[in-house]
């Protein structure tokens, strides 16, 4: 199953393995087994520290389980960990064969004093971009803690039981058989959840802090680019962020970040952050700010977490979300059939009937991958035409199973209490109504800016994103803005990073221009 060239490099990896590793298969007749079976065979050539035996006794088949002898150590993979979780199998292999992990000495030991047993299931696609940093941190908290237990699960081969638990978006997490989460969760997100205690500590430390010469709100590209320019002037800088890497983290394909010609949304999220770390800045994480308040020269961010933060300069680059149609049975099935993520949940719907909402380049893109998967698509669009490129609708009006439906005005998402089973919506042009039977709803009606917080403190256009100048500057001297979350045209990742380097230069020149240390002043 695997080439030359990735069992090169895989055996390079499996070299770092200090203790032995073994693979417990439990196969079926099916011939995704046998694949699975191959898989594993031509890993195990790879070291003499891995062995592997089939004789495992799982009831999901086919399966295999990740363990070291004298280790509590229990990791297992149902179906086929390939595409996107590949790499999540590749750092369980090393994980469990006592390669150290790249995670902060800090919360290793918060997962080894974890008390109590926590079994983990987690419902993955290998086409889910989202999925891998769920299954690579539940994993690597079953290697540090015994106590802890993780199955990760291809819902695409366990079709029964992903229809008997009603998973209609992945990653999925269950924790002691309950519904844990849905959607990208990081380690630090886990672990607040099942460790409240932490949030609380990780509060009080924030809230002691020296106030920062630069403090960055939102750690998408803007604020990772505000705060290395920032901490390369050799200020004091801060960023704190609700998830590092923002909206990029749900992006599954990036062909057009100048000198990279391909990168995927949580690869370049993690340079990002990696890229941030190599300067001296205080990186906050699982931060969400509230309110904006000023006293003489400083400004305090106040966090739902109850903390507050102080600074000479804010810069603002908290990024944007996917809009809601706004309708009633959106969010009651949400993740019950309403889904935002074509590439994460589309092969849930595999045969099935469903639509998507919006015609811009999301919208046809979203359709066009969906056809391949699904058994029909009908594209609603508000407009009396659609808005994406024409070699997009070219291609989407060649596939067969789709059907386009303009002047449509989305009405209701219909359900039986569990799942959607339709959807209704009006005809702009006749004023009539129709409903459409189908198991999914894929939204894809462009991007809300996450300034809530900020009404009645800056100007905010009638989009609600925040005035700039060129220069990133607000409407209150010292405050600045960045990215998504502003008035900037074109809301695309490279302009994102150059906005976040203009505010930073900007709040720079306004601490050496327009402030001056108290120290200064005193004197």
């Amino acid at each position: 199953m695997l080439d030359s060239t990735i069992k090169t490099q895989l055996k390079a990896y499996l070299d770092r393995l200090t203790r032995p590793v073994a693979i417990v298969a439990s196969p079926d007749d099916t011939p995704r087994s046998a694949e699975m079976m191959e898989l594993l065979t031509e890993i195990a050539a790879l070291s003499d520290k891995i062995t592997l035996s089939r004789d495992g006794t799982a009831e999901r088949r086919p399966s295999f389980a990740l363990t070291s002898p004298g280790q509590n150590i229990h990791i297992s993979f149902a179906g086929l960990p390939m595409g996107h979780e590949f790499t999540s199998l590749v750092l369980a292999l090393l994980q469990t064969g006592g390669h150290p992990p790249k995670v902060e000495q800090a919360i290793q030991d918060q997962i080894r004093a974890l008390g109590g047993a926590f079994h983990f299931e987690t419902y993955f696609s290998q086409s889910c971009q989202n999925c891998p940093d769920v299954v690579q941190a539940l994993n690597l908290m079953a290697v540090l803690n015994p106590g802890v237990t993780h199955d990760a699960i291809d819902g695409a081969d366990f079709k029964a039981e992903v229809e008997a638990r009603e998973v209609m978006s992945v990653p999925t997490i269950y924790l002691n058989g309950k519904l844990f989460g849905q959607g990208r969760m990081g380690l630090e997100e886990i672990l607040s959840k099942i460790d409240t205690s932490a949030a609380e500590k990780e509060a009080a430390k924030i809230a002691a802090k020296d106030p920062f010469e630069v403090l960055v709100i939102g750690g998408g590209p803007a604020g990772a680019a505000a705060a290395i320019y920032a901490a390369r002037k050799g200020i004091r800088t801060g960023i704190a962020a609700e998830r590092f890497g923002g909206q990029v983290l749900d992006t599954n394909s990036i062909e057009n970040l100048i000198s990279v010609p391909h990168t995927e949304g949580p690869k370049l999220g993690t340079a990002l952050e990696t890229h941030v770390r190599e300067y001296d800045v205080d990186i906050m994480n699982l931060q969400t700010a509230k309110a904006l308040t000023q006293e003489g020269g400083m400004f305090s961010v106040a966090l739902e977490s109850g903390a507050v933060l102080k600074a000479r300069t804010v810069i603002v680059s908290t990024g944007a979300r996917w809009r809601s149609m706004n309708v009633p049975g959106e969010q009651e099935y949400r993740n019950k059939g309403v889904t935002y993520c074509p590439h994460c949940d589309g092969p849930l719907f595999k045969g099935k009937r469903v639509a998507v909402i919006g015609g811009g380049n999301s919208g046809v893109e979203a359709a066009i991958d969906l056809a391949g998967v699904v058994d029909h698509v009908t594209l609603l669009e508000f407009a009396d035409t659609l808005r994406a490129d024409e070699v997009l609708q070219r291609k989407l009006r060649s596939m067969p199973n789709v059907e386009i439906v303009t002047s449509a005005r989305t009405t209701e998402v219909k359900g039986d209490g569990a799942r959607v089973t339709g959807l209704a919506y009006e005809d702009r042009t006749t004023g009539k109504m129709n409903e459409v039977p189908l198991s999914g709803i894929f939204v894809q009606i462009g991007l809300l800016p996450n300034t809530e917080w900020l009404k009645g403190t800056l100007d905010l256009n009638p989009r609600g994103e925040i005035v700039i100048d060129a220069h990133g500057a607000t409407s209150i001297p010292g405050v600045f803005a960045a990215g998504d979350c502003t008035t900037v045209p074109y809301k695309q990742i490279v302009i994102a990073i150059g906005g976040g380097a203009t505010a930073s230069l900007a709040a720079f020149d306004h601490l050496i221009r327009v402030t001056a240390p108290a120290a200064e002043n005193a004197a």
